[in-house]
């Protein structure tokens, strides 16, 4: 439909939800690209007003316009602190879904990642194998003059490790001790090739609490990359996939669902948003989503962090910090249960960093459109982490994991990356303590 005073297409956007916007600004100060920015159209009362106008056909969709939206972390940071309650997240997709992507290599990075890449297990295997060798061979390095702020993005990604390391988990991880109950558990696809010691640390101590842990064969993607960046055709077809597997591996009662992604387990658990309009999926979904829980969340219920600790062992002191990914501590309100779990640990002393909650800058694939953008929101965290004294950073999202390591690599600081599950599982004897690698691979 036009609007007869401009003539512009009112874009189908969820309008409803911009209403709720009340305009009192407390959201600006929580804004990244604001902060950076200073402009109204780059902080979330702006880009909402935006939405609100594309919605009435008051605007066309033109580049500054894209590029606005476009720009967001989708760090859902203004979700916190908002009175009124937008849904800022939901807003930002149902916008992007509607709207190109911004500029010819934009676009085809999202079509090659998000529609051949990582819905294909197989497909995304042969990549981190390729990019294995390829970093074997120092490549990314050599290449990266030719490709400017993108190439140095790519030269400082951690080593994808070998393959040995990249290999699914088995269908069933016993119980290492009296079998108490029975979960299942996300691999990811990003996290199952990257950082497969984290899936395999997760896998071990809920086996140290006494659970079985499922996972299901054959799993690809739940679709998080693709809803955040406002593909939501393919992510409601991975949505879909991901619940059928689950739904295969239950048995006689649906089991939890672990999981140790905090993207991942934020767009899980708003899976029912998908399928408003579809009413046997989003029974589905709903009964999926209240099954989700991060591993943090799950791991610091009181029974379980009690057995947790008394399997602790003591080891030498050291002062770690823990950075909320955006979408544990902003999309699923978690942030007081990783941080107990880390006091647990025996000579563990954990440093508070003022900025843990503001997003580091990765963002999904925002550090590889928008790299001097989200490198600028990373370095200035790791200055505070610098004088926090600290020695380990510890997150819970592999994309944080991965940004971190590539801004320590790029300042050459020798400080190690862990998820929240390597930590711990370091601290119940992990035969090979993991953390994101800094040196090239010598074989592949």
């Amino acid at each position: 439909m036009n609007s007869p005073a401009t003539g512009a297409r009112r874009l189908p956007l969820d309008y409803d939800l911009t209403l709720d916007c009340i305009h009192c600004g407390l959201c600006l100060n929580s804004c990244p690209t604001y902060r950076e920015s200073g402009r109204e159209s780059e902080g979330p009362r702006g880009r909402i007003h935006l939405m609100r106008a594309l919605g009435e056909g008051r605007l066309e969709p033109d580049t500054d316009c894209v590029q606005a939206l476009d720009s967001c972390l989708v760090c859902r940071n203004c979700e916190t602190v908002c009175p009124a309650g937008v849904q800022f997240g939901a807003l930002m997709e149902s916008a992007r879904n509607q709207l190109p992507a911004p500029g010819l290599v934009p676009r085809f990075l999202r079509w090659l990642g998000f529609r051949v890449v990582l819905p294909n297990r197989r497909v995304l295997a042969l990549l981190a194998g390729v990019v294995r060798l390829a970093q074997t061979l120092h490549l990314p390095r050599l290449m990266a003059p030719l490709l400017g702020s993108r190439g140095a993005t790519l030269a400082s990604m951690p080593v994808f490790p070998p393959a040995d390391q990249r290999r699914s988990l088995p269908s069933i991880s016993p119980s290492t001790s009296e079998s108490l109950e029975t979960v299942t558990m996300l691999e990811g696809c990003i996290q199952r090739q990257l950082f497969g010691t984290v899936n395999r640390a997760t896998a071990q101590t809920l086996n140290a609490l006494g659970a079985d842990v499922l996972t299901p064969a054959d799993h690809a993607c739940c679709g998080a990359l693709h809803a955040h960046n406002g593909d939501l055709e393919e992510a409601r077809q991975l949505a879909q996939e991901t619940i059928q597997a689950f739904e295969a591996i239950d048995g006689s009662a649906p089991l939890p669902i672990v999981v140790n992604s905090a993207g991942c387990g934020a767009h899980m658990s708003e899976y029912p948003r998908l399928f408003a309009d579809d009413p046997d999926w989003l029974a589905r979904a709903n009964a999926f989503s209240e099954r989700v829980t991060d591993f943090s969340k799950f791991v610091a219920q009181p029974d379980r962090a009690r057995r947790l600790q008394a399997q602790f062992k003591a080891g030498p002191e050291r002062k770690l910090a823990w950075d909320d990914p955006c979408h544990l501590c902003h999309g699923q309100e978690i942030s007081a249960e990783p941080r107990n779990l880390l006091d647990l640990i025996p000579a563990a002393k954990r440093v508070e960093l003022a900025s843990s909650q503001s997003c580091c800058g990765s963002a999904g694939i925002h550090a590889l459109l928008h790299p001097e953008e989200s490198n600028a929101l990373l370095d200035a965290k790791i200055e505070e982490f610098q004088a926090s004294g600290a020695e380990l950073l510890v997150t819970a999202n592999p994309g944080c994991q991965m940004h971190w390591q590539a801004g320590f690599q790029r300042a050459n600081l020798k400080v190690q990356t862990q998820h929240l599950a390597e930590t711990i599982a370091d601290s119940l004897g992990r035969e090979s303590p993991g953390g994101s690698p800094t040196s090239s691979p010598t074989k592949s």
